[in-house]
């Protein structure tokens, strides 16, 4: 879909270049960036406005939404204009088996591909890091329709490196694997930790615009969030104690504030870092190719070590 997208905007560039002159091959892409970073505008004055009339700790400066905002909008035609539609097969996931290292397991967010974590992956690879990563299909279907996808990829990271994974969230991602913990009482002790990025734990406003199942799912205080923390709670009395949740003050997706955060998880804010941007961002890169480092030389989970 996206491929097809891309290429539709090129051809009707190229057309109206023969047509109307060589100057609208520049004009036209010009006109849908232009609109694109307007939806964006929109957004921030959203996350803006809901987070104020609910006493949500926002960035007084105008200054700081301005540069989270221009910030998306250069992340956004590479992620959905290039790495998605065209490099998403770039980077193989690990095929070797890599003994005593920690693998980390990528679960992408929302209309998105494992293309989206075209910078991970490469520094990954540049570190030795094992990674496995997944495209979660179908596109609009249920959050629980991932369990099985997410269960394979934890499998296959499983076989890599005999040790429990790290398990990586942007966005619904996050929610994508909190289903996948839920679905068996096991599941929690076979991951390391849960580094969950701009993901909508108790909902998020924008969703109440969503008609895809998925998107209603995100709305909040839906029946499917609600369902999914009560069976937390009852299969473990502190489900979140593994859980590592970055999330961003200027956050034009995932809004209010508060809303990516998780009770007792290890919540971690970044100040003036847009939805996208956030999964990029050098703090949230580096922190989690330290935990890795840091994981490497923890005893798994059953060696008989508190």
């Amino acid at each position: 879909m996206q491929q097809a997208l891309v290429v539709l905007g090129a051809l009707a560039s190229a057309v109206s270049a023969l047509w109307l002159g060589w100057a609208w091959a520049l004009v036209l892409p010009a006109i849908g960036w232009t609109g694109y970073a307007a939806s964006l505008a929109i957004e921030f004055l959203w996350a803006a406005r809901v987070g104020r009339a609910e006493g949500q700790p926002l960035p007084a400066e105008r200054a700081v939404w301005m540069r989270a905002w221009w910030q998306e909008c250069g992340w956004g035609p590479r992620v959905f204009g290039w790495w998605q539609p065209f490099r998403w097969r770039a980077c193989p996931d690990t095929a070797e088996a890599v003994a005593g290292r920690t693998a980390v397991v990528l679960v992408h967010g929302f209309v998105c591909n494992r293309g989206f974590w075209m910078p991970w992956m490469r520094r990954l690879r540049q570190v030795g890091r094992p990674y496995v990563s997944v495209s979660l299909e179908p596109l609009t279907g249920s959050l629980d329709a991932y369990v099985p996808q997410i269960e394979a990829a934890v499998q296959k990271a499983e076989r890599l490196t005999g040790r429990p994974p790290l398990l990586v969230g942007h966005s619904m991602g996050g929610l994508a694997i909190r289903a996948w913990l839920a679905s068996t009482p096991a599941a929690q002790t076979r991951v390391a930790r849960v580094l969950t990025i701009g993901s909508p734990h108790h909902g998020t406003w924008l969703a109440r615009f969503s008609r895809t199942v998925n998107g209603r799912q995100m709305q909040r205080g839906s029946k499917w969030l609600q369902a999914l923390a009560a069976r937390e709670r009852q299969q473990h009395a502190e489900p979140y104690g593994c859980f590592i949740c970055w999330y961003a003050d200027t956050d034009n997706v995932v809004f209010p504030v508060r809303t990516a955060t998780l009770p007792g998880a290890d919540n971690r804010l970044v100040s003036g870092a847009p939805h996208v941007g956030l999964a990029f961002h050098p703090a949230v890169v580096g922190a989690a190719l330290q935990l890795a480092e840091e994981l490497d030389v923890t005893p798994p989970a059953g060696d008989g070590q508190p």
